[in-house]
């Protein structure tokens, strides 16, 4: 089987998404317009070459509406791969004893050349997260042209894609085997005690961390087209 790419970041903004994301804007991210999904939840994206950055939360005021975001805490939350076939990635969690739910279909509308679509996912998530500490899942894009929209892949700070991404815990190698079952790929060790999983279009890397109970998404980092990184800044103080 091929490697999995990454498909996107998940920054949870619980009920504060509507004040926080214009933040991400002053940081000179193009961010797409507010969304609300089939199963309560709201999003704006940072829409990157093959990749994106999706702030997640629910409308002001209200309770969360989806199960498995309700306690998830306002920080870096997820880590979602892309999965070409959802049916075929599901059938591939149970064989390898994952406890995984069966696929679940996404949908939000959007607004498409003057006129309403609808974008549509198919996921695959977990009834106990693989990797404790955040969630892992898998999307399938079944309208890839409604996400990945010219006029809003054009940042003003030049961000083009999501080059590495920093996981920590205090048992790293699991933690890197675990992620790299996941996604069909190889964990390599370096010479610094950190592991790395180098998927298609972004690096994972795990590092260790004696403090960190349990795993955590630490960081993460943008590059632009002449591949000069910066910081993700999450901005939520």
């Amino acid at each position: 089987m091929a490697t999995l790419a990454f498909d996107h970041l998940v920054l949870m903004l619980r009920d504060r998404l509507t004040r926080l994301a214009p933040r991400f804007e002053e940081d000179g991210y193009c961010l797409t317009d507010l969304a609300l999904h089939n199963l309560g939840s709201a999003n704006r994206l940072i829409t990157l070459k093959d990749s994106y950055i999706e702030l997640l939360g629910w409308p002001e005021g209200a309770p969360p509406a989806r199960k498995e975001i309700a306690d998830s805490p306002v920080g870096l939350d997820a880590l979602v791969l892309r999965s070409t076939n959802a049916q075929q990635t599901y059938e591939y969690l149970k064989e390898n004893g994952f406890d995984v739910n069966p696929v679940q279909r996404l949908e939000r509308p959007i607004e498409s050349a003057g006129t309403q679509a609808t974008a549509r996912f198919d996921t695959v998530r977990f009834s106990t997260q693989p990797i404790p500490g955040f969630r892992v899942y898998f999307c399938e894009h079944l309208t890839p042209e409604y996400v990945w929209v010219d006029s809003y892949m054009k940042h003003a700070n030049g961000a083009s894609t999501l080059s590495d991404i920093l996981l920590t815990s205090s048992q790293p190698k699991s933690v890197a085997h675990a992620f790299a079952v996941l996604a069909q790929a190889d964990a390599t060790a370096g010479g610094n005690g950190e592991y790395e999983i180098a998927l298609p279009n972004t690096c994972i890397r795990v590092r260790h961390d004696d403090s960190a109970t349990q795993a955590r998404i630490e960081a993460a980092w943008v590059a632009d087209e002449q591949g000069a990184c910066r910081p993700f800044n999450t901005r939520l103080a």
